[in-house]
């Protein structure tokens, strides 16, 4: 029952839940158009990227990148949403969907158009920023 954790997380924390709810969205989002285009592409698995297929490695590279900062997202997102939800929410929502507008920049095929998505950084700083602050508050420095 989703009741019994509400005396463990704070109050408006359901929203950093739905912020990882839609994280998941994304992931399985790139990775059914890495499915694609492998598909389309003819790569087979174990290669990871094509020697001719320009395309399939900007695609591949999209969703691999995303994988490489998520654990470290995931674990500032929770700290910081355990200490601010609501803003560690708003944040969380802006590096999701930034991650999105990196992916559509890198599936053109110009790498340069990943930076489409350079605006996540906002988000991804951002939590990093409230889990230090929170730390902090833990320490009684602040």
């Amino acid at each position: 029952m989703a009741s019994a954790i509400g005396g463990l997380v704070p109050e408006n924390f359901a929203y950093v839940i739905l912020t990882f709810c839609y994280a998941q969205v994304m992931l399985i989002y790139l990775a059914i158009k890495v499915g694609a285009a492998r598909k389309k592409f003819k790569i087979k698995y174990p290669q990871m990227y094509s020697d001719k297929e320009h395309i399939f490695n900007c695609i591949q590279r999209a969703h691999q990148n995303t994988l490489e900062v998520f654990p470290s997202w995931l674990i500032f997102q929770l700290i910081s949403g355990l200490a601010f939800p609501i803003a560690s929410s708003v944040l969380g929502a802006i590096w999701v969907t930034s991650r999105f507008s990196y992916a559509w920049g890198y599936f053109t095929g110009d790498p340069e158009k990943r930076l489409n998505g350079a605006y996540g950084y906002i988000g991804y700083f951002g939590v990093i920023l409230l889990s230090l602050v929170a730390a902090l508050q833990l320490l009684h420095v602040i």
